[in-house]
């Protein structure tokens, strides 16, 4: 059971994104936003040239994920959402 409300969790996940994993994703032309979190569930969105990229999901588990698990909770759940699917966040 994780130890923060969503709500607790939404600064600092966002201050990491901006500061760590934006950055470091820009490098590369890509680009990452934060939709929301439910339930523990981060949903950020890769945009940019991580749109279609074979190593995108590469990205999401050893870039995005690493630095937040490592940042704020192990057990933290990121979930990409697809361009097209910010209102149906329910089935991802």
């Amino acid at each position: 059971m994780m130890p923060f409300t969503d709500e607790d969790l939404l600064d600092p996940v966002s201050s990491i994104i901006k500061t760590k994993i934006a950055p470091m994703l820009a490098r590369d032309g890509g680009a990452i936003e934060l939709l929301t979190i439910k339930n523990a569930r981060v949903f950020v969105q890769l945009q940019g040239s991580c749109v279609g990229c074979s190593a995108s999901g590469s990205t999401l588990k050893f870039i995005v994920e690493k630095e937040l698990k490592a940042a704020i909770h192990p057990d933290l759940d990121i979930v990409n959402v697809p361009a097209g699917m910010e209102d149906k966040l329910e089935e991802l």
